[in-house]
């Protein structure tokens, strides 16, 4: 089979009537729930920013560093590091001298560098002050590296699978956020979110077949069990989703918000990218050990893709808790240099709400697992059951999915 027909049959639905009719018996009212959910969802009157705040930002270029020595500071003041003056060719070609930038957190600039600078209305004239980097190209040449990486691997799946992140970073922006900044409630925006991002996504990345099919059923049955186990256990735990200074920040300009809300919304959305893999992986397992062995019945499959299963949670669950300690690590360190209890510090209203995220997501993904797995294990075990006088078929199906194969074998 050439790679050009391999990928095409992944993209059309499989060529028997059971799987087709199973397949749009649960896409078309998920696809309608959804639908109807974000129009009665959308945002209408999102707050807009009248204008920038504060200081006027300007671009340049570094040209010259003149170092200097720095000045004594008194005792128990840290010590000044970086002294002297630098020149910046700002990008309307002016040349203007400002300090070298100083103290914790300073960028260190160097000739040559692309840098943002604060403009600032003095008294007799414009003060400059360099307050970061410029990263456009550096980020843009990454995302270029991403991305030839994840095609050279993945080829023709790894273009869905770009396409896919592209589709999730649209919904995210043009939906989910401007929706919440609009009021509406942030747990049906998160869930209505997440199944849009999920239908169009899995079927985009990995076609229409009935593989995608159980993978979109088991990740709608966890989803749900996320957000209500979520809703649960942040009332219980007494949890406001006030416990930093981002979310601090978001309700003193963004009154409306409700944060709790919040809280659970990015539980949901945070959920969705474990989830989808869990599913698809669970769902391609057992379609691979009904075509590899005929014989096995439900119990038979669903007990070896769940030992598959378990193999794949326990390392999932350890990413996911390196991925929060890494998250959090300047918070940790914040906390161990100052001798917090253990118990006051998991306590705490901003590791509590960690914890709880990290629990309800964890919760959700071992869910997927049977769930996922039943299903896939019940519809390959009916369909191994020998049928009395197969269709005879002209050509041959195409072979893309693995269940349309193990459908050719069995019939």
């Amino acid at each position: 089979m050439s790679a050009d027909h391999h990928h095409h049959a992944h993209r059309e639905l499989p060529e028997f009537p059971q799987a087709r009719r199973l397949t749009l018996l649960l896409l078309v009212p998920a696809v309608l729930i959804t639908l109807v959910g974000m129009l009665l969802l959308w945002p209408r009157d999102t707050p807009q920013a009248e204008g920038p705040a504060g200081p006027a930002v300007v671009t340049g270029e570094v040209v010259a560093l003149t170092p200097q020595e720095c000045p004594p500071v008194p005792e128990g003041d840290q010590p000044l590091e970086n002294c002297g003056t630098v020149q910046v060719r700002l990008d309307d070609g002016g040349v203007i001298t400002t300090d070298i930038p100083n103290g914790p957190g300073a960028p260190e600039v160097s000739e040559g560098d692309d840098v943002t600078l604060l403009a600032l209305n003095d008294e007799g004239g414009t003060s400059y002050s360099i307050s970061d980097h410029q990263r456009g190209d550096e980020l843009w040449m990454l995302g270029a590296a991403f991305a030839l990486a994840v095609i050279a691997f993945g080829r023709w799946r790894g273009v869905t699978a770009l396409a896919g992140l592209a589709v999730t970073f649209v919904i995210l922006l043009y939906f989910i956020v401007p929706a919440i900044l609009d009021g509406r409630s942030p747990v049906l925006v998160a869930v209505v979110g997440a199944a849009a991002i999920m239908l169009i996504v899995l079927y985009l990345t990995h076609g229409l077949s009935i593989t995608t099919t159980i993978a979109v059923a088991g990740t709608l049955a966890s989803l749900a069990i996320t957000a209500i186990l979520a809703a649960v256990a942040t009332g219980a735990v007494h949890l406001t989703g006030v416990a930093d200074e981002t979310s601090n920040f978001l309700t003193i300009t963004q009154g409306d918000v409700n944060m709790r809300g919040l809280l659970l919304a990015g539980i949901v959305i945070g959920s969705l990218g474990v989830l989808d893999d869990v599913t698809v992986t669970q769902s391609a397992t057992v379609a691979e050990l009904a075509l590899a062995n005929p014989s096995y019945g439900f119990k038979r499959l669903y007990g070896a893709a769940t030992r598959i299963g378990r193999a794949h949670i326990a390392s999932v669950i350890n990413t996911i808790v390196l991925a929060y300690a890494g998250a959090s690590l300047p918070l940790m360190l914040l906390f161990a240099a100052g001798d917090t209890p253990l118990g006051e510090l998991l306590t705490s209203q901003m590791i509590a709400q960690e914890l709880v995220r990290s629990a309800v997501g964890t919760i959700g993904l071992v869910a997927a697992v049977p769930i996922t797995t039943a299903l896939a294990a019940l519809l390959a075990s009916r369909r191994s059951r020998p049928v009395a006088a197969p269709p005879s078929r002209a050509e041959p199906r195409p072979a893309g999915d693995p269940w349309a194969a193990f459908v050719d074998r069995n019939d």
